[in-house]
């Protein structure tokens, strides 16, 4: 089998992001990433919940993670009857599903849809963990390539050898971008915000920059405004979490106040990503409010005096009206037309 995450940095190899084998799920532990290449191992399902809970992995890195969880768990349920091992897949999956609330549409859609590869292996006397892990590979397969023609249009937004800033890890679409980048010789610089509390930016988007050959300079949270004006940023580009139909974006937390910057100083932002069909409005989605001490300190090291309170919302919504286009494998939508997506029958980027 062809695999697409050729010639992308590490993170963003299939085995590196998240892997099961004979009874357990490896996950890249990307907190601790880059200073130290260690995996989370789950010895069943519910540990791999707890590790996309923990943040063992995020951005994109959950929807392997979370199939792959699937593969677990139908190894867990071998010895079951047919019947019996659907049922525990199901659960399994309400399990997965629920590790973190605002992506778990999407979760659902690649998760729930190794259910019936798990039936088809049954009935044909085959090992469903295995035949799941195939489809995880294939299903990955689709997303990257479909991020592979998004990055194409987002290309075409940037000037040769400008200047990008992004936020936070944008996974699948970052690598397709530089490696489209190189292919066409256009030689970018990107400004990354570190992305507190987690330090996203800072010690994965500019390790995949940085590895894939890039003009890379990290920036605190507190600078894109600074930078945007005396540094002559070209564009602002991000992946989101959720993109509603109604044109609002989710993203990681930091993506609004970066794109209010972006359009006073008349810089176009560009989202990349399929619109989510579960998501009708923007009120159907739920801001995942994480452990406020987290901001309390700074990769392990306390920050604050006791008695400070935290406060930590993982993602901020941007309007429609700060958003010059969304970026799909389709080409690129107006915020305020995104249904048009789906004329077509096309289905979006994490469909099966």
């Amino acid at each position: 089998m062809q695999r697409s995450d050729h010639n992308l940095a590490y993170l963003l190899q299939y085995e590196n992001i998240a892997w099961y084998e004979n009874g357990t799920v490896r996950i890249l532990d990307r907190r601790i990433y880059p200073a130290r290449k260690e995996f989370v191992v789950c010895k069943n399902h519910q540990e791999v919940a707890k590790a996309l809970t923990d943040m063992v992995t995020q951005s994109a890195g959950p929807y392997t993670a979370g199939p792959m969880g699937m593969a677990l768990a139908a190894w867990e349920c071998k010895d079951m009857g047919k019947k019996e091992q659907i049922e525990y897949l199901k659960k399994a999956c309400a399990t997965i599903c629920d590790a973190r609330p605002t992506t778990k549409s999407r979760m659902e859609i690649v998760t729930s849809a190794c259910i019936p590869v798990a039936e088809k292996a049954l009935e044909e006397g085959k090992r469903a963990d295995l035949a799941i892990r195939e489809h995880v590979v294939e299903a990955n397969n689709r997303r990257y390539d479909k991020m592979a023609k998004t990055a194409e249009y987002l290309v075409d937004m940037f000037p040769k050898n400008g200047k990008v800033m992004t936020q936070c890890f944008a996974e699948t679409i970052l690598g397709m971008m530089l490696r489209v980048c190189k292919e066409r010789g256009n030689a970018i610089k990107l400004f990354c915000p570190e992305t507190r509390p987690y330090f996203q930016g800072a010690r994965l988007t500019a390790s995949v920059c940085n590895e894939m050959g890039f003009d890379t300079t990290l920036i605190t949270d507190n600078m894109p405004a600074f930078v945007m004006a005396n540094e002559h940023i070209d564009v602002f580009t991000c992946a989101a979490d959720a993109i509603c139909l109604d044109g609002y974006v989710f993203n990681k937390v930091g993506t609004s106040q970066i794109a209010i910057c972006a359009n006073h100083f008349g810089i176009p932002v560009f989202v990349s990503g399929s619109p989510d069909i579960g998501h009708p409005n923007h009120e159907s989605v739920t801001i995942e409010m994480r452990d406020p001490n987290f901001t309390l300190q700074a990769m392990g090291v306390r920050t604050a005096e006791e008695g400070v309170k935290g406060y930590y919302p993982a993602f901020d919504m941007t309007p429609p009206y700060l958003i010059s286009g969304i970026v799909t494998n389709k080409g690129i939508f107006s915020p305020y037309d995104l249904n048009r997506y789906f004329a077509d029958g096309s289905d979006g980027e994490f469909s099966v």
